[in-house]
C-alpha cells in the first residue's frame, strides 16, 4: 500500500485543496533531473505514438485504476486520464463483505495497435484472470474489451508489424501468449525461457521487437534488470544483464530497475525505470540508453552510477501543468490526478461547488470507508491544505486530511454532542495482511469558532527512516496553528 496524501471528508464541503512541492527539481532546456516525477509510479511502462508519449503504473486498490499520463519531451508529464475507470472485479473493491488493498492494477501493460490506431490496457486481477480495456483516445473514455481465462501476471504486450498481438508474462518462468485478431481470447501459449537459479526471480516483463529481433526486458527485484533477444516471440531467448546494483539517483533510495524502453522520433533510446524510496513510494527515472552492434542495451551511466541529471533529450522541452496546485473542484468531475481509496459510492459525493462528501459508511475504521479521495504525496517534501466547510456535519461525522499508508493520521473535525472540534489522530495501523490493527488514538484537539477551517499537512518524504509529516489547522486559512505530535 504506498504512501499517499489521503483527502478524506464526510458530510463536508472543500472548497479548495492544494499541494505546494518544496525543492523540486524542474526541467531545463539544456538538462533534466532524476526522478523525473517524484511521486509513486511504480511497474511503469512508457510508449510512443508519433511525437507523444504515454506512461501507465500500478495502482493496486486505488480507483479509477491504471493511470495515463502524458508527455511530449519524456520529462514533463500530465495526467490525462486512466484506463480502468471502475475496479469492476468483485465486491471486495466497493469495501463491501471484503477488500482490495494491494490487489487490483498490478504491473499491466500498454500498448498502441496502428492498424485501428486504437489503445490497448491489459492486466491480472487477483491472480485470478486478465482483463483488457480499450479506447481510441488514450485519455479515454476506456471500455473493457474482454476477460481473459489466465492470469498474465507481470505482462507486457507486443504488437508486432502485422498487427499480432503478443504478451510476454511469468515469475521465473517466462511465458508468451498470442492473442487472436480481436484480442478477446488466447490462440497460442509458450514457456520461451527458465530463469537460472543463480539469477533468482525474473519478473515484470516488457515485449519488443526493435530492429527484427524480440526483446523481453526483465527485473530483477529489486537490484537488476536482465534482457532477453530472439529472432522469434517463440525463442530460443539468449539472456544479457542490463544492470545489477548500479547506484540510483535518488540520495538513500534503491537501485533502478523494472520500467521499459523507448525510442524517440529521432531514434535515440530511453529507459525510464523506478526508484524504491520509501516512504514516498516508487519514483520514475529516466536514463538514455545505447546499443551495442550486436543489439544489447545498455544504460548511460554517470561515474558507473544512474545519473541525477543527464542533457535534455533532443526534443523540444514541452513544459506541462504542473502535477501539484490547487482544485477548487468546480467543474463536474474530477481531475486524472485524484483517486478513490476503493471504488466510491458515486451517490454521495458531488463537484462544482467544491468537494462535497457526504457519509458513505458508517464506521472507526478509516481503512473500511468508503469515499476517501486520495492523492499521491510529491517529493522530497510538501505540504497539503485542504480548506473544509463542516456546516452540514452531524454527530458521529468525522472529514479531515490524513498521511494514508499501512500506518496512517489524520487531522480533522470531529463533531460529538452537537460539538465540532478539531483533532488530531494517529494509530490507526494494519499488520502484514492488510487487516486493522489500530483505529486510532486522538492525540490533540482544539475548539473551534466558526464552521469552516483550513488543515494542512507538511511532509518529508525523503528516503530513509525518521522522516516526519506535521499537522497543522487554522480558522482564517492564513495562521496555522500545530496540532498534535509529529508523525513518522
Amino acid at each position: 500500500m504506498n504512501r499517499r496524501l489521503l483527502f478524506s471528508l464526510a458530510g463536508a464541503s472543500a472548497a479548495a485543496a492544494a499541494l505546494n512541492p518544496f525543492g523540486v527539481a524542474e526541467a531545463q532546456q539544456t538538462s533534466y533531473a532524476n526522478p523525473v516525477v517524484w511521486q509513486d509510479f511504480a511497474d511503469v511502462e512508457v510508449i510512443r505514438v508519433g511525437s507523444d508519449f504515454y506512461m501507465t503504473a500500478s495502482t493496486m486498490h486505488y480507483s479509477p485504476g491504471a493511470p495515463v499520463l502524458h508527455s511530449r519531451d519524456l520529462v514533463n508529464w500530465e495526467f490525462i486520464g486512466h484506463s480502468v475507470p471502475r475496479l469492476d472485479f468483485g465486491s471486495k473493491y466497493d469495501l463491501s463483505g471484503g477488500r482490495g488493498y494491494v490487489r487490483g492494477i498490478w504491473a499491466s501493460t500498454l500498448a498502441h495497435r496502428p492498424s485501428e490506431n486504437r489503445y490497448y490496457w491489459l492486466g491480472q486481477i487477483d491472480f485470478a484472470r486478465s482483463y483488457m480495456y480499450t479506447a481510441t483516445n488514450p485519455a479515454g473514455p476506456w471500455t473493457q474489451h474482454a476477460q481473459l481465462s489466465r492470469a498474465y501476471y507481470d505482462a507486457g504486450m507486443l504488437v508486432d508489424a502485422d498487427g499480432t498481438m503478443y504478451v510476454a508474462y511469468g515469475n521465473t518462468q517466462i511465458s508468451v501468449a498470442q492473442l487472436s485478431a480481436d484480442g478477446k481470447t488466447e490462440v497460442r501459449n509458450q514457456q520461451v525461457f527458465s530463469t537460472p537459479s543463480s539469477i533468482g526471480t525474473l519478473e515484470g516483463s516488457r515485449f519488443y521487437k526493435i530492429n527484427g529481433n524480440y526483446y523481453i526486458f526483465l527485473t530483477r527485484p529489486a537490484n537488476g534488470q536482465y534482457i532477453l533477444k530472439s529472432s522469434s516471440p517463440w525463442g530460443p531467448y539468449e539472456l544479457r544483464q542490463v544492470l545489477l546494483n548500479m547506484p540510483g539517483p535518488i540520495s538513500g533510495g534503491g537501485v533502478p530497475h523494472q520500467g521499459g524502453l523507448v525510442s524517440t522520433p529521432g531514434g535515440a533510446w530511453y529507459y525510464m525505470a523506478f526508484v524504491d524510496a520509501y516512504p514516498g513510494g516508487r519514483m520514475p527515472a529516466l536514463a538514455p540508453i545505447t546499443w551495442t552492434a550486436d543489439g544489447w542495451p545498455q544504460v548511460t551511466t554517470v561515474n558507473g552510477a544512474w545519473g541525477s541529471t543527464y542533457p535534455f533529450p533532443n526534443l523540444t522541452p514541452s513544459p506541462t501543468p504542473p502535477l501539484t496546485g490547487t482544485d477548487t473542484f468546480t467543474t463536474s468531475a474530477l481531475a486524472a490526478k485524484w483517486e478513490w481509496n476503493h471504488n466510491p459510492d458515486n451517490t454521495k459525493w458531488s463537484t462544482g461547488d467544491g468537494l462535497r462528501l457526504q457519509t458513505a459508511t458508517v464506521t472507526n475504521d478509516l481503512y473500511n470507508a468508503r469515499n476517501t479521495l486520495t492523492h499521491r504525496i510529491q517529493g522530497p517534501s510538501s505540504t497539503a491544505t485542504v480548506e473544509l466547510d463542516f456546516a452540514s456535519m452531524r454527530d458521529g461525522d468525522r472529514a479531515g486530511l490524513a498521511m494514508l499508508r499501512d500506518a496512517s493520521a489524520w487531522i480533522g473535525v470531529k463533531r460529538e454532542a452537537g460539538v465540532p472540534r478539531v483533532v488530531m489522530t494517529d494509530g490507526l495501523t494494519m499488520d502484514g495482511s492488510w487487516n486493522t490493527t489500530g483505529t486510532g488514538t486522538e492525540r490533540a484537539s482544539a475548539d473551534l469558532c466558526s464552521t469552516r477551517v483550513w488543515l494542512r499537512v507538511t511532509a518529508d518524504i525523503r528516503p530513509g527512516s525518521g522522516r516526519q509529516a506535521l499537522f497543522s489547522s487554522s480558522e482564517d486559512g492564513a495562521a496555522f496553528t500545530p496540532l498534535g505530535p509529529a508523525f513518522t
